[in-house]
């Protein structure tokens, strides 16, 4: 699930729970917009802690020369 669809789900929910007022039998659009709002939170955590992992920079090693390579070099 994208960083979009994660905030698609928080926007949808937030006009569930808010902005309407329809009457559905057997569905509360209320705890229909809480969950689609929880759901795209965690999702929303879940994306940037992969993505900020997958940023991590690890400094190149600079190669080592011991005492025998340098003698070899002269």
């Amino acid at each position: 699930m994208g960083l979009g669809v994660c905030i698609i789900l928080i926007a949808v929910g937030a006009i569930l729970t808010f902005a309407t007022d329809w009457q559905l039998d057997g569905v509360d659009l209320d705890l229909v917009g809480l969950i689609f709002m929880a759901v795209g939170i965690i999702g929303t955590a879940v994306y940037t802690s992969i993505l900020r992992r997958r940023r991590v920079v690890v400094p190149p090693v600079a190669p080592t020369v011991t005492e025998d390579e340098h003698r070899d070099l002269r």
